[in-house]
């Protein structure tokens, strides 16, 4: 599987359990909601600077974000 896929999946289950909701988590790292939708639906991918935030606003490492690690 593709780095994009587990990027997507792994956003959207770590928005989840974080009771985040799609809209909150986009105005946390500074994109429009739409932006948001497509990078949870594999559409389109992160730049690298919001990838970073991602990883901040969920606490975890870039590694995990893409499928690297499972941890």
């Amino acid at each position: 599987m593709n780095n994009l896929y587990h990027l997507s999946k792994r956003i959207k289950e770590l928005r989840l359990v974080s009771g985040y909701t799609q809209k909150y988590v986009a105005d946390k790292i500074g994109v429009k909601y739409q932006s948001y939708q497509a990078y949870e639906l594999g559409l389109s991918l992160p730049s690298l600077k919001n990838l970073v935030k991602l990883a901040d606003l969920f606490d975890v490492s870039l590694d995990y974000l893409v499928g690297r690690k499972e941890y």
